[in-house]
């Protein structure tokens, strides 16, 4: 977390992240083209520029399955997979750059040596959309590229800040067309000439992984809302959340006020109890499944704050979330679940403090 623009902002988790990254790229590249030069030899080896275009483009589309699932797994095993999910648009942006490699290594390969532009010469090889042999599977690639290229160029915070994190997350969501448009390029393209089913089982599999991983996450999540709902009690404008002791220190409950409002995180910190938005301002993140850090709420997607009390990020940071009021009843903890305006400071409810019914 910044309080200004830089073009790359490193901390020692990220340069080791993006060490193993690039490395992991590197030892792929070098273990593909090793492994086909002994499979493909003798009167059927390959060129090296094939081997590397072929080693590029089936790095980049298991670096997309990777990236794909882990936002479902962070669902499914958040202690586990948050890191990744905290590096994820380092990741994206390395492999656009492998797949960026793969397109200039195919146009030097395939339309660097004639008499028109490459780029003209590439996409003219195919040209019959009626047969799968002749199919122009390079248009899907390219358009795949672009939808990568816009993603890459605007990962940035800038971008998150000025788009706002609704448009920006709605502009992302472009990685499961570029994701389609992969497998149609692929399913069209190398995978017309390839005898061995190996190649269709493998990307079959990914598709149907990434499939099964995003519906059990998604019916986690719905199973996990339907449990989190807040009881209404004899006083209609309050909701009955949780007991105190159901709270653990310097964590919250989440809980849903009424059918269709938005999520509350419910924290405890110390010996008081504060209520925010569970949304965070930045990407969107589950505020309500990070901790209490130096006093602050901390987001576990981005390690944004926001004080408990106020919803308000430490100077100098500007991001603001909406606030709750709550109140102790015996060993209840009650919510009203209309929101305070972001920002707006609410006094914390002590545990244990006498019980005052004005």
């Amino acid at each position: 977390m910044s309080n200004q623009y830089t073009w790359v902002q490193w901390n020692r988790h990220k340069k080791a992240y993006d060490l193993i990254a690039v490395g992991g790229v590197l030892a792929y590249l070098a273990v593909f083209v090793g492994i086909s030069s002994v499979v493909w030899s003798g009167e059927h080896a390959l060129s090296p520029m094939t081997l590397l275009i072929r080693a590029t483009g089936t790095c980049a589309i298991v670096m997309l399955h990777l990236i794909l699932a882990i936002g479902p797994l962070a669902r499914l095993y958040p202690t586990r997979f948050a890191p990744l999910l905290y590096n994820r648009r380092h990741l994206g942006v390395t492999m656009f750059c492998v797949a960026l490699a793969h397109s200039v290594l195919v146009l030097i390969w395939y339309g660097g040596f004639g008499t028109i532009n490459p780029i003209s010469a590439v996409l003219t090889l195919n040209s019959n959309i009626t047969s799968l042999s002749a199919f122009p599977f390079e248009l899907p690639g390219v358009l795949a590229l672009v939808i990568l290229f816009y993603m890459a160029a605007t990962s940035h915070d800038f971008w998150l800040k000025n788009l706002s994190p609704r448009w920006w997350k709605a502009l992302h969501m472009g990685v499961y067309a570029a994701y389609a448009l992969l497998l149609m390029h692929v399913a069209l393209g190398a995978l017309q000439s390839e005898r061995s089913p190996a190649y269709p089982v493998l990307i079959g599999v990914g598709a149907v992984g990434l499939l099964l991983l995003h519906i059990t996450a998604g019916l986690l999540e719905t199973r996990r809302d339907r449990h989190i709902d807040g009881q209404p009690t004899h006083t209609p404008s309050w909701i009955d959340v949780a007991a105190v002791a159901d709270i653990p220190t310097d964590r919250a409950k989440v809980v849903i006020p009424r059918k269709g409002c938005p999520k509350v995180a419910v924290f405890r910190y110390g010996n008081t109890l504060s209520a925010v938005a569970n949304v965070c301002a930045h990407q969107g993140g589950p505020l309500g499944e990070g901790k209490i850090i130096d006093g602050c709420i901390t987001c576990p997607w981005h390690g944004y704050q926001y004080r408990p009390h106020n919803g308000q990020s430490p100077p100098p940071y500007t991001e603001m979330i909406p606030t709750y009021e709550l109140r102790i009843d015996g060993e209840r903890v009650l919510l009203n679940p209309t929101p305070k305006p972001p920002g707006t400071t609410v006094e914390p409810v002590t545990i244990g403090a006498p019980h005052d019914d004005r």
